[in-house]
């Protein structure tokens, strides 16, 4: 499975994001592509520190969340029009150009951060090691791209 601590891996998907433009089009969901770029951002923030999620779940869901877990970080790729917690969800418009820069920068700050050791837990999920947050990143941003057709 691809991770995105891996050089190679990260240039590939960089590469892919300067193949998008302004007018590209999902093969799927309501997003548009300056709405993908942003939504794309968040799990990174997520993992950089830098957005803390208020995301509260009881018990049972919990519990849930744990059995799926292993579906963040495993090779099999996510399905079509999932959902996602209401602090990803990206409705307004987004400048493209502005919002792909950003994004390449934040994929660039988790990248160095291969031998980190202090992750924070993630709001549904909990704790996740260095090679699950590198994979689960990588498997998040294939899943959009591949959205887009690139």
């Amino acid at each position: 499975m691809n991770s995105l601590f891996n050089t190679d891996t990260q240039a590939d998907i960089i590469n892919r994001i300067n193949k998008l433009n302004e007018n590209s089009q999902p093969n799927w969901g309501t997003m548009n592509v300056g709405q993908m770029l942003t939504h794309c951002q968040k799990p990174l923030e997520v993992a950089n520190g830098d957005l803390q999620l208020n995301t509260q779940i009881g018990f049972a869901k919990k519990l849930l969340f744990k059995l799926f877990k292993p579906l963040m970080y495993n090779d099999k790729p996510w399905k079509k029009n999932l959902g996602t917690v209401r602090e990803f969800r990206i409705t307004d418009a987004h400048e493209f150009n502005s919002e792909k820069d950003k994004l390449v920068q934040i994929i660039n700050v988790f990248s160095t951060k291969k031998d980190r050791q202090d992750w924070p837990a993630h709001p549904l999920f909990g704790k996740f090691n260095n090679e699950q947050w590198g994979k689960m990143q990588y498997k998040h941003l294939d899943h959009h791209l591949t959205q887009f057709g690139v």
